[in-house]
């Protein structure tokens, strides 16, 4: 090998070490937090914003924690085991914001009709001895995750609309969604409020029936971002999760919800990639995530009316402190209100 043949391999060298200098540096500058979640597809914008690179893009290396059931996630943002939370409002996630542990800082998944997510279900036995419709679980035993959860909240709201009593309903916290499913399976409760994703299998394998969709019944705001006030004080860090946050919720309300019909998304060149996306992340086949597409609002606005009612309905059920309002949990620097 001649001098410049050297000259040139020892320039490549040296040029690959400053690239690698580099990028370690970058990773050096990136923020970092953990973030908790389930794996549902309410939690889409999540899983798209760490695939596509988008919370990196914004300056922030995620880690993402993954739970099986709403309230420890609030529990777990509260101790600093995560620094924030994305999940389902609860009663639990309520008291822990009313007493200033917790701040709301965006809005996530929505019951709405035509997006199929929290569903009703019947154990077959109970399906064949009546229970037909949601307006018939009224004196049934009913399989949710906690008391005060979002599921409770939803059989609230459906008995104010069909006009009868919650305290009817005989409801068994089965503290996690596979406890609720296997139940439901094995007939130790005639009905029980899950998600699509957990319940899908169960259904096609004939072990329940779909009675309906929450959405179709009572839509309301399920899910939130929120932070502690510990976060909240890394002003940048929480700029930079919700800018990466909405920028993935303007791509799967643009990409994914604008063509779901009759409940379905299409499979094709555009939608595709994003659906692999939550399906990786929610361990389902393609063809059950066209199915359990939860709805978004692209740019992240919180509907503030409603949560406004959960709290006062959950605190008219004693399953909230009373003394609070709406605005003492929400971190108003932050919140886009609908």
């Amino acid at each position: 090998m001649n001098l410049w043949s050297r000259a040139g391999v020892v320039r490549l060298v040296f040029a690959g070490l400053l690239a690698m200098a580099s990028l370690h540096v970058h990773a050096d500058e990136l923020l970092k937090a953990k973030v908790g979640v389930l794996r549902l597809s309410s939690s889409a914008p999540v899983f798209i914003a760490q695939e596509k690179g988008y919370f990196r893009d914004a300056g922030l290396d995620i880690d993402l924690k993954f739970f099986d059931a709403a309230q420890p996630i609030a529990v777990a943002t509260t101790s600093g085991d995560v620094d924030f939370g994305i999940t389902a409002f609860t009663a639990g996630l309520y008291n822990l914001a009313g007493k200033g542990t917790l701040k709301v800082i965006g809005g996530m998944s929505r019951e709405k009709a035509g997006y199929p997510l929290i569903g009703y279900f019947a154990s077959n036995n109970a399906y064949a001895a009546g229970l037909k419709t949601p307006r018939d679980l009224a004196g049934k035993r009913i399989a949710v995750t906690q008391v005060g959860s979002s599921f409770h909240y939803s059989l609230g709201l459906l008995a104010d609309r069909y006009g009868f009593k919650l305290a009817e309903i005989k409801l068994l916290p089965l503290q996690s969604l596979s406890n609720a499913a296997a139940a439901l399976k094995g007939e130790t409760v005639d009905a029980a409020l899950l998600p699509i994703s957990s319940a899908r299998k169960l259904v096609d394998d004939g072990g329940a029936k779909l009675l309906g969709w929450v959405g179709d019944e009572t839509p309301w705001q399920l899910g939130a971002v929120f932070a502690s006030p510990k976060t909240l004080t890394n002003k940048p860090l929480v700029t930079k999760l919700l800018a990466a946050l909405e920028r993935a919720d303007r791509e799967y309300h643009d990409v994914i919800l604008a063509g779901i019909a009759d409940g379905k998304a299409p499979i094709n060149e555009k939608t595709k990639p994003l659906l692999e996306i939550i399906a990786k992340y929610t361990n389902l086949p393609l063809e059950q995530v066209v199915g359990n597409c939860a709805y978004i609002d692209p740019d992240g606005k919180l509907d503030v009316k409603n949560v406004a009612n959960q709290i006062e309905w959950l605190q008219a059920q004693g399953f909230v402190d009373k003394g609070f309002g709406v605005d003492a949990i929400l971190a108003k620097d932050y919140v886009k209100v609908d």
